[in-house]
C-alpha cells in the first residue's frame, strides 16, 4: 500500500461524517466489501427465520389436526382417502406412505403378509428422514453465519485499523481527530457482524429444537401408527 495515497486518505479525516453511511462511505474497499457481505448475509438470515417460522408454525398447526382427526375414529380408509392426492404435512405424509405400503400388500393378485411389518416401518423411516430433511433446509447457512459472521466482521475491523495506522503514520499526526474516524470505521464492520451474527446464532438453536420435537412426534405417532397395522395384520393373516 503506497504511504503517499494512504496520506491523501487522511486528509478528510479531520472532517469525517460519522454516522453510519458516512464511515461506510469512508472505510477502505476491502472493509466496504467486508460490510456489503455481512448486510446481505443478515438479510438472508431474516428472510430464512421469517420463512421458518411460519413453515413451524404452520406444520404444528396441522399435525395437532391430523392427529385430533386420527383419534376421532375416522376411517383409516377415509383419513387415506382425503389425504392420498396431497398430503400437506409431515405427519400426513407419514401416514400416506405408510397406508400406501399396507393397501398394495393387500390390494394386489396375492396377498403378501410375510414382512409387511418390516416394510411398513422401513417406509415411515424413510419418509421420517426425507421430512426431517425439509424441515433442517438452509438451516446450515443460519449457523454459517452465526460461527462465521464475527471473523468476517473483525477481518474487516482489522484491516481498518492497519489502513488507519498507515494514515497516521504518514500524515505525522497522532491527535484524536485523526485517529477516531478511522478506528470507528473498522469497529463498525465488527458491529455489522454481530448484527447479522447473533440472530443467526439464536434462531438456528431455536430451530435446531424445533425440528427435535417433531421428529419425536413423527417417531411417537410412527411407533403407535405401527402398533394398529400389526395388530391388524395379525387379525387377517391366514
Amino acid at each position: 500500500m503506497n504511504p503517499a495515497d494512504v496520506a491523501q486518505s487522511a486528509l478528510p479525516l479531520t472532517s469525517s461524517d460519522l454516522s453510519l453511511f458516512g464511515l461506510f462511505w469512508q472505510a477502505h474497499w476491502i472493509v466496504k466489501g467486508v460490510m456489503l457481505g455481512l448486510l446481505v448475509a443478515s438479510v438472508w438470515v431474516w428472510a430464512i427465520v421469517i420463512d421458518k417460522f411460519f413453515l413451524f408454525t404452520r406444520s404444528n398447526r396441522a399435525m395437532n389436526r391430523f392427529e385430533q382427526a386420527f383419534w376421532s375414529g375416522q376411517s383409516l380408509e377415509e383419513l387415506y382417502r382425503s389425504l392420498s392426492s396431497k398430503p400437506t404435512h409431515s405427519m400426513a405424509a407419514l401416514f400416506v406412505a405408510a397406508m400406501r405400503e399396507w393397501k398394495r400388500s393387500f390390494e394386489g393378485q396375492s396377498r403378501s403378509f410375510a414382512g409387511l411389518q418390516m416394510r411398513i416401518e422401513k417406509v415411515m423411516d424413510v419418509t421420517i428422514a426425507r421430512e426431517i430433511e425439509r424441515l433442517e433446509r438452509r438451516l446450515l447457512v443460519l449457523a454459517t453465519v452465526g460461527s462465521a459472521g464475527p471473523f468476517i466482521g473483525l477481518f474487516g475491523t482489522v484491516w481498518g485499523i492497519m489502513t488507519s495506522f498507515q494514515s497516521i503514520a504518514a500524515s505525522k499526526n497522532t491527535s484524536l481527530a485523526v485517529v477516531a474516524p478511522g478506528i470507528a470505521e473498522a469497529l463498525f464492520a465488527t458491529a455489522i457482524g454481530l448484527v447479522a451474527a447473533i440472530p443467526a446464532t439464536i434462531f438456528y438453536n431455536k430451530f435446531v429444537s424445533d425440528v427435535n420435537k417433531q421428529a419425536q412426534r413423527l417417531e411417537g405417532f410412527a411407533d403407535e401408527f405401527s402398533a394398529i397395522l400389526s395388530r391388524q395384520i395379525d387379525e387377517r393373516a391366514p
